[in-house]
């Protein structure tokens, strides 16, 4: 397996606690929402998909923490996510957290890895 990498966005794009950018990726032969955001000077990512209902997070199109900047949260359910992690918190998600992808943050650029042949 040889991993690739694919360009999310450029890394002043992401404001700590700020807007995060919204991308797709392929999987499960369909392709499905993610997002990328910054927490604690470091950009994490995941689908975008709450633990709980298959809906995406964002109330509006890229706003994905919830007022205080601390967390993550589903618009639908209020279910709040560690950012840095992905655990559910609070809500009815029971324990199920947000699926986390492999980014990485090199010369002034967020890249998507990509694992394949």
């Amino acid at each position: 397996m040889v991993a690739s990498e694919h360009l999310i966005c450029c890394s002043a794009d992401l404001i700590d606690g700020g807007r995060g950018v919204r991308f797709e990726i392929d999987r499960y032969d369909r392709r499905q929402p993610a997002f990328a955001v910054r927490h604690g000077g470091k950009v994490v990512a995941y689908l975008n998909e709450c633990g709980h209902v298959p809906v995406e997070l964002d109330w509006n199109e890229g706003e994905f923490f919830d007022m205080s900047r601390l967390y993550l949260i589903c618009s639908t359910h209020g279910a709040l996510y560690d950012p840095g992690t992905g655990a559910c918190l609070y809500g009815r998600c029971d324990g199920r957290g947000l699926k986390a992808l492999t980014v990485v943050e090199r010369d002034g650029n967020v890249y998507l890895k990509l694992e394949g042949d």
